[in-house]
């Protein structure tokens, strides 16, 4: 999931190379003692939302040292620490986003950290401030259309660019989708001046924004291998008897729909709570652990498929992993920055779009796996199936502690692409396995 959902540091990697694109040629015509030498540019992501713009800065240091006046670059690691309130409080001296200029809206820094870019002319690394902000206006005013009086580091560094972006815009729908470029900030040569860039958004409205967010969750899930993973392969053995320490044969159809209707509803429930829960805020739990869990969820249900371990309790263990999936669908939506009704209307359309998806995915394939549940070739099915889940399920462990790319979990990825290729070649093994254990029945009786 977190593979796909939105590859944020990359993507922003080539916004920079397009924007100095951009601005090469016009470098080009300005007198040399201003574009003496290129330099890391700021990045500026917006999140817009009703109520309130989350902003996010991303701000070389080097550039920053000229500008803030302290030496920071020999001891980045050390900088948030030794001047992180007087960064603050100088971000905020030169960031004033207004409709009316006597009365700009507040500024509040809500973090920031210390991040390595890469510097799209040159090459080489270099280090970064990436600095965490909302913007909120005053009542009656509208984050539709404002001005952006904004001169971090350039109003000391003359060449130093900002290239803003909105990155979310919530009240039409744009979440999760590549950034759309909003301005430049720079020195006008001309007037000698920096003059604010005006944002003006396009009309939105609530009903744009809720289906922008089902739209969302049922884009997560398309995309979210590990989270139907692990509910297809708990979903494997859900139609069968339990013989002793072994899976028996079909417990017929009613039984088969009754269990994985209790499966299913289990964890819906349990990825809601915590979906609910992560979203608003009221719990945090970094990324790693979580989707260290997903994996061993899968892994846990695909050894489950192969032989019994919680047989007749299979509702009960969708349940408690859907709490951890649910985790993972919150750090979408908190990445948002949204506020209040928005985001309770947006944990809403989220979780309907995950649900619809899911029910979808599931209609296609639970048939299928009823009616191959009556013939002997299930079997291999079941088995064949978990065994490939705990391979990716051991893959993601692997990449997920290690926090480097394998093969495998490569591979899985690469093999998600062809999922109705893999839906249709199940339902023509089910239909010919079915059509011939018919045939082999009538002919037995005769």
């Amino acid at each position: 999931m977190i593979n796909n959902l939105f590859t944020h540091s990359r993507l922003m990697r080539r916004w920079r190379l397009f924007f100095l694109l951009i601005l090469l040629p016009a470098s080009v015509l300005l007198p040399a003692c201003t574009y003496a030498h290129q330099t890391p540019t700021t990045i500026v992501l917006l999140d817009v939302s009703p109520g309130r713009v989350a902003m996010e800065l991303q701000l070389p240091i080097s550039e920053l040292e000229l500008a803030f006046g302290h030496d920071i670059t020999k001891s980045p690691e050390t900088l948030l620490k030794r001047l992180g309130p007087q960064l603050a409080e100088y971000l905020k001296a030169h960031i004033h986003p207004f409709v009316t200029k006597s009365q700009p809206w507040m500024v509040d820094i809500t973090g920031m950290k210390i991040d390595t870019g890469i510097q799209a002319a040159s090459g080489p690394a270099y280090r970064e401030l990436i600095a965490y902000l909302v913007l909120t206006p005053h009542p009656g005013e509208s984050t539709r259309a404002f001005m952006l009086d904004y001169d971090v580091i350039m109003h000391q560094v003359i060449n130093h660019a900002a290239f803003v972006s909105i990155r979310n815009d919530w009240e039409t729908g744009s979440t999760g989708a590549a950034p759309a470029e909003a301005g430049v900030i720079r020195w006008d040569t001309k007037d000698n001046v920096i003059y604010p860039l005006q944002i003006s958004l396009e009309k939105g409205s609530w009903w744009k924004g809720f289906k922008g967010m089902t739209s969302l969750g049922m884009e997560h899930i398309k995309e979210g291998t590990d989270h139907l993973l692990f509910l297809l392969v708990l979903l494997l053995p859900a139609m069968l008897l339990v013989n002793g320490k072994q899976w028996g044969k079909s417990g017929g159809t009613k039984y088969s729909l009754v269990r994985l209707l209790k499966i299913i509803t289990a964890f819906t429930i349990g990825h809601s709570v915590t979906l609910l829960i992560g979203a608003l805020g009221w719990i945090r739990l970094p990324t790693q652990p979580v989707e260290l869990l997903i994996a061993f969820s899968i892994l846990v249900s695909a050894i489950h498929a192969i032989r019994p371990l919680f047989p007749g309790r299979e509702a009960w263990v969708a349940a408690g992993f859907g709490l951890v999936h649910g985790l993972a669908f919150a750090s979408i939506l908190s990445g948002l920055q949204l506020s209040g009704g928005t985001m309770a209307l947006s944990i809403l359309g989220f979780n309907i779009g995950i649900e619809l998806m899911q029910l979808f995915i599931i209609a296609l394939v639970v048939p299928w796996l009823i009616l191959l549940s009556q013939t002997p070739v299930y079997k291999w099915i079941r088995v064949t199936g978990a065994v490939l889940a705990a391979i990716a399920a051991l893959a993601w462990i692997a990449e997920r502690s290690s926090g480097r790319p394998n093969m495998i979990a490569g591979l899985v990825q690469k093999a998600a692409q062809y999922a109705t290729w893999c839906i249709l070649l199940l339902a023509v093994i089910a239909l010919v396995s079915w059509l011939l254990q018919r045939i082999k029945a009538k002919a037995h009786l005769q």
